[in-house]
């Protein structure tokens, strides 16, 4: 909006704040209230004697609603649903990620203070505090979008916020097949691993997509069964009928009243879970994770941050052996290969799409934890238009198959152990 505009309507809206109670108005649902400001900035106009057009007036009223009720120029970004992720690192520097791709918003903020006044009004609403003294903040959104604001001293040069946002229904295995992140078979597999209670450990980086593909993977769990979700902050929404939804709770202002992830796996194990989704293992958490899968609790999920499966268990080593005191390494990696049974990695490539590249067994032997790719993608290069281009391949002719395969056969839910073997020559 340009800044003649911009300088009306907020002369309107410091009337606004002056002339009404703001808490009465920002308390109205979003029509009403932008009825009653379009009808009391009606007023204003015929007193003071200002003549706009009506796409002139319709974009004041609209900027004024979204700064008083709203997140000011985060609101357009926030209703385009092809935005994944939205960065400020400046009043006149804010950037958007679609399909994967880096581009600058056509928005502005006024200054810096205006920055940290949208930080604010995000996180009074969920209890959180920024200051100098505590100068970085996790916060969600109404929405289930995931918040992260940075204040000076920490951040050099003014108040950060990234936003990573999320669909109002998440991703099903179907829809990750037609986005091309996974073959078909591979969502074959993962969905009857699922309903056969196979323990599950999604492995990548940050923004490759472990969050959407957990969610994914829990839309495959039987209806009946109750479900507990346990996350440092709530990102999970699961639309089935029996969830209990856990969120780990930081310190208040005096330092106390911290609630860690551990302590609700711990908790979680007397809520009677038929089973048990932790967002992401980090910490010392690892080991109640994989005590409880070790002890009847089959059939959980978990992601980790690691580049790869390797990776992934040697970061689990070093988790467990934190939390276990002075456990062997021996007795730490029999553990982690008794507890899981499969390990899914996911990359986001440079193309910005995402893929999963691999789905592998867990297997032991001699004092080591060993995988074995089931499927696994393979790069071939790069198109005209950029493009990552490659295939999937499963297993080879003479492969055998994983060594849980006999229980899913038991249970019934083994999809054709044929489609495991494609992508050769």
């Amino acid at each position: 909006m340009e800044e003649a505009l911009v300088t009306r309507a907020a002369h309107y809206r410091d009337r606004l704040l002056r002339e009404t109670r703001p808490e009465e108005l920002c308390a109205l649902p979003r029509p009403e209230l932008r009825r009653t400001v379009e009808a009391l900035v009606g007023q204003m106009l015929e007193e003071e004697r200002a003549i706009l057009s009506r796409v002139d007036r319709d974009r004041l009223v609209q900027w004024i609603v979204d700064e008083t009720a709203g997140y000011g120029p985060l609101e357009p970004l926030l209703a385009d649903e092809s935005i994944t992720e939205i960065m400020v690192n400046g009043p006149r520097e804010v950037w958007v990620e679609r399909e994967g791709r880096l581009e600058p918003a056509p928005v502005r903020f006024r200054d810096r203070e205006h920055i940290r006044h949208i930080i604010d009004r995000i996180i009074a609403r969920i209890g959180r505090r920024i200051d100098e003294s505590s100068p970085m903040v996790d916060a969600r959104l109404p929405d289930g979008s995931r918040v992260n604001a940075v204040i000076p001293p920490v951040a050099l040069s003014g108040p950060v916020l990234t936003i990573r946002k999320f669909r109002p229904s998440p991703f099903t295995l179907d829809d990750l097949v037609a986005m091309g992140s996974l073959h078909p078979a591979m969502a074959g597999l993962l969905a009857a691993a699922v309903r056969g209670k196979l323990n599950i450990l999604i492995s990548g980086g940050t923004g490759s997509g472990k969050t959407t593909l957990l969610a994914a993977l829990a839309g495959a769990i039987p209806g009946e069964e109750r479900v507990i979700t346990i996350e440092d902050m709530a990102e999970l929404r699961l639309p089935r009928p029996h969830v209990v939804a856990l969120e780990a709770r930081p310190p208040n202002v005096e330092g106390r009243g911290e609630i860690p992830i551990r302590q609700l796996v711990r908790n979680a194990l007397r809520m009677r879970p038929d089973r048990i989704i932790v967002g992401e293992v980090r910490g010392e958490e690892a080991l109640d994770m994989l005590q409880a899968m070790n002890t009847g609790h089959e059939g959980s999920l978990t992601t980790i941050h690691a580049n790869s499966p390797h990776d992934a268990f040697v970061r689990l080593e070093a988790m467990v052996a934190m939390a276990g005191g002075r456990l062997p390494v021996r007795v730490i990696r029999e553990h982690l290969v008794a507890a899981l049974d499969l390990v899914v990695q996911t990359e986001r490539l440079t193309d910005g799409s995402r893929k999963v590249v691999a789905v592998a067994e867990v297997r032991g032997g001699a004092g080591r934890v060993r995988t074995r790719a089931i499927f696994r993608f393979e790069r071939t290069g790069v198109a005209a238009d950029g493009r990552m281009e490659g295939r999937f391949r499963g297993l080879r002719p003479g492969e055998p198959l994983p060594r849980w395969w006999a229980r899913l056969e038991v249970l019934g839910v083994a999809p054709d152990p044929a489609s495991l073997y494609f992508g050769e020559r």
